[in-house]
């Protein structure tokens, strides 16, 4: 094997991991407040709200074991979830700014966010129960 492509097979696994922990950085920074430190659904202002906030770990779970990444994706950034006058998840898109991110949709149609939506996306696939 050429040393460049061992290099670049080095590398992958340690930017997986860097975007997982962005992922868990973000969520802890933007998330955490409503869903926890553990993304259970009790954060400390959980309490104030009106609706039950949800249990991301069980996101898979209730989806048939299937992590969406783009409805995620869709509910973090606003695209889903909401009805005419806002909804109980609120738009983070905007706030959660930064460099273009994407991935493939499950028909192959890319779908587009930003770093700090997909590194969440990212950390909570980790944390999901089986």
């Amino acid at each position: 094997m050429k040393p460049l492509a061992l290099a670049v097979l080095t590398l992958v696994p340690s930017l997986a991991l860097a975007d997982v922990e962005l992922g868990r950085e973000t969520f802890l920074d933007a998330c955490a407040d409503c869903h926890g430190v553990d993304a259970k659904g009790g954060g400390p202002k959980a309490a104030l709200l009106s609706v039950k906030v949800p249990d991301l770990t069980t996101y898979a779970a209730r989806n048939g074991g299937d992590f969406d990444a783009v409805r995620m994706i869709h509910l973090v950034d606003g695209r889903a979830g909401l009805s005419a006058h806002g909804g109980p998840m609120p738009m983070f898109g905007g706030l959660l700014a930064g460099p273009s991110a994407v991935i493939d949709g499950p028909d192959g149609t890319p779908v587009s966010t930003t770093e700090p939506i997909m590194s969440i996306t990212e950390w909570l696939k980790t944390v999901q129960v089986r």
